[in-house]
């Protein structure tokens, strides 16, 4: 009998589960810490611990399939490597659109003449001398480029020509803005390309470490890796367009809370390290967002299911906000390892540091604070930079790492490429503190909630005197945002508030009246009025309290925290492809295809050729990200015009969907059925 292995990749842990080859249970399941310089480690760890529990040997496996939420983590953390945008024939001041200038982060623009106009022609020829000059110059500084060119969903032919420049003169991966997405808006495609530029090389290796360890077991099964809309895509593929991977862990958690719950129409929130994502389920199914996936506060061009992901987990960094009398505390965006965890391999230097502080009179900045060198590219660090992430060569307090203020900077420039991370107070510590967790350094936790506790507020009292006060504030603290995280949710789903403002509503006055059951002169009640699926590690400790804020039934099924595991598994191949028709004159129709334009002087025909090439395309991809049985679905939306009373053709979109079940491996057991009924025995 085979069985089907699901890995999950998180900011905090890597989960295992093991389920039948026909999905119908769970046979094992285990978690292991990420480890973020080698993840093969991490992923080893909850793997094995799982084939361990299920007694199942590696030769059993006939199917892997992964989830991560590293890309989205990374997008809402404002991570990734240092790339560079190469921008064909738009207007000055393009970049301002759409985002796409906060995406580059001050990252490299590479302009060039060139460019095609709305039907596909050539505006202006593309200079590519240029390019080679502007290559040479940039050497390492740089780890990938993306490539976005006016109008390449209608030519790509400039793209394609920078493309294989650059894989020449510098031999780093490309990013071409028309093999992400078939739609126009040409600075959103160009946001789209750079965010999987930058995503390219944590994705690789993600991948890698996964096949590696793998290999080394003896696990020869097809890996897959889960899409952001929740459909099944090859490793090879995968590591051509990681950006489709943003939500992966999210949409594997719909899969997954479908799968374990049975529930037809709730909200699904999964609390991570990183981020807390929700979801609407609705009739079984989730919605898939037509705008595109929205992570970080950029809106990408990346089919994903309909998600709301907020910075906000069980390792959030904690902040004190010092204006005002009474002071107060906000947790997130961004992500910090818990000082709990960082003692249990670095206790005696943790301990150090937190004596040393908590014996000094005045609180320090950087008390409860600690640096953690990370592997990455350094190309392109300026001296002061490079001197700290040498400085920075093992675990160390961040007092220790920065010599003067001027290189706070630099510090947070390292941390958003991902060189360097930050230890500090997060929920987790404020549960083992609690007693709520115990399975990191709770004595650590205590020592570092007392010193952030004697920071002072704008009044000049310290937050808290006591550490496990401060614990439960954060706690409470994190059961708010959360609940704030559903009530946006629920709002932008309500087709009555259609239009306003979700955050605004979920935090407005009469919102937090009626979830409290004001009764005055005015009487206002609020509730939740579906079931929230709680996922996650962490759900189980803090949920509870959400669901009872909420006035919801809160479901926390048995295997809530490796529901994302269990959704890799489950799912199916999907493949589309998108392509246009326009009418740049009467009687002449042009087919706009990846390879090019074809022209054609009857409708139908060019909607024919569109159609079949977009079948062979899909179908082609599918097989490539290891489907077999395929089913094939298209959608036509044609534009006309009545003119004259005539009907005018303008344009027509059309798009073919090939889906079918991921090819597995033949278990040890199977493949000596086969041979022995070969051989006649």
């Amino acid at each position: 009998m085979g069985y089907f292995l699901g890995v999950d990749t998180g900011g905090t842990y890597t989960d295992a589960v093991i389920v039948d080859q026909d999905a119908t249970r769970v046979i094992a399941k285990a978690k292991a810490l990420t480890t973020r310089n080698d993840l093969a480690i991490g992923i080893g760890g909850a793997v094995d611990a799982a084939l361990a529990q299920a007694g199942v040997s590696p030769g059993d496996i006939t199917l892997v399939s992964l989830s991560t939420t590293l890309a989205t983590n990374a997008l809402v953390e404002g991570q990734g490597g240092r790339v560079a945008l190469v921008f064909i024939g738009f207007d000055a001041g393009d970049e301002a659109r759409g985002g796409l200038d906060e995406a580059l982060r001050g990252d490299p623009i590479l302009r060039l003449t060139g460019g095609h106009g709305h039907a596909g022609q050539e505006l202006a020829p593309l200079d590519l001398a240029a390019l080679e000059q502007a290559l040479q110059a940039s050497g390492d500084q740089v780890m990938g480029y993306a490539v976005a060119a006016r109008f390449a969903t209608r030519n790509p032919a400039h793209e394609i020509a920078a493309r294989d420049l650059i894989r020449r003169v510098t031999g780093r991966p490309v990013t071409c803005s028309h093999e992400l997405s078939a739609s126009l808006n040409g600075p959103k495609r160009a946001l789209t390309a750079v965010l999987n530029a930058r995503l390219i090389g944590m994705i690789d290796r993600l991948v890698a470490a996964c096949e590696r360890h793998l290999a080394a077991i003896g696990i020869d099964a097809p890996l897959m890796v889960v899409r952001g809309d929740g459909a099944l895509i090859s490793a090879a593929m995968v590591r051509e367009r990681p950006i489709e991977t943003i939500l992966s862990g999210p949409a594997a958690s719909i899969v997954g809370a479908r799968w374990l719950t049975g529930a037809s129409d709730a909200l699904v929130s999964d609390i991570g390290g990183t981020t807390t994502d929700v979801a609407l389920l609705r009739g079984g199914l989730p919605e898939i967002d037509s705008q595109g996936a929205r992570v970080g506060g950029l809106r990408t061009m990346v089919e994903a299911v309909a998600m709301r992901t907020t910075g906000l987990g069980g390792d959030s960094e904690v902040h004190l906000i010092t204006e005002g009398l009474t002071g107060g505390l906000r947790l997130g965006p961004r992500r910090l390892v818990p000082v709990s965890l960082l003692a249990q391999d670095h206790g005696a230097m943790v301990h150090a540091a937190l004596d040393r502080a908590l014996s000094a009179d005045v609180a320090g900045d950087y008390d409860g604070r600690f640096a953690i060198p990370m592997q990455g590219l350094s190309g392109g660090l300026s001296p002061r930079e490079s001197a700290l992430v040498a400085r920075i060569a093992a675990p160390m307090p961040l007092a220790q790492a920065l010599t003067s203020r001027l290189e706070a900077a630099a510090l947070d420039r390292l941390v958003a490429r991902g060189l360097v991370m930050i230890a500090g107070v997060t929920p987790s510590d404020a549960s083992h503190a609690l007693g709520r967790l115990d399975v990191w350094d709770a004595q650590a936790s205590a020592k570092a909630l007392r010193l952030l506790g004697r920071r002072r507020t704008g009044a000049g009292e310290r937050f808290a005197t006591d550490p496990l006060a401060l614990a439960q504030a954060i706690i409470d603290q994190l059961t708010m945002q959360t609940a704030d995280c559903l009530l946006e949710a629920a709002f932008a789903e309500d087709p009555t508030f259609a239009g306003d403002a979700p955050e605004i509503l979920a935090r407005h006055t009469l919102t937090r009246a009626g979830l409290r059951g004001h009764h005055g002169v005015m009487q206002i009640t609020a509730r939740l009025a579906v079931p929230v699926i709680g996922l996650g590690a962490s759900a189980p400790a803090y949920y509870g309290a959400v669901g009872e804020r909420l006035g919801c039934e809160m479901i926390l099924p048995e295997h809530a925290g490796v529901a994302n595991a269990i959704g890799a598994v489950v799912g199916q191949i999907s493949q589309r492809a998108t392509g246009s028709v326009t009418s740049p004159s009467e009687s002449r129709f042009a087919v706009h295809l990846p390879g090019g334009l074809e022209s054609f002087t009857d409708r139908d025909d060019a909607l024919a050729a569109l159609h079949a090439a977009l079948t062979a395309d899909a179908s082609a991809r599918a097989l490539r990200a290891g489907a077999v049985d395929l089913h094939l679905t298209s959608t036509r939306q044609i534009r006309e015009a009545e003119v004259e009373g005539r009907s005018m053709f303008i344009e027509a979109i059309l798009s073919v969907t090939a889906s079918g079940r991921p090819r597995v491996a033949h278990a040890q057991g199977s493949l000596a059925k086969e041979d022995a009924a070969s051989a006649g025995l």
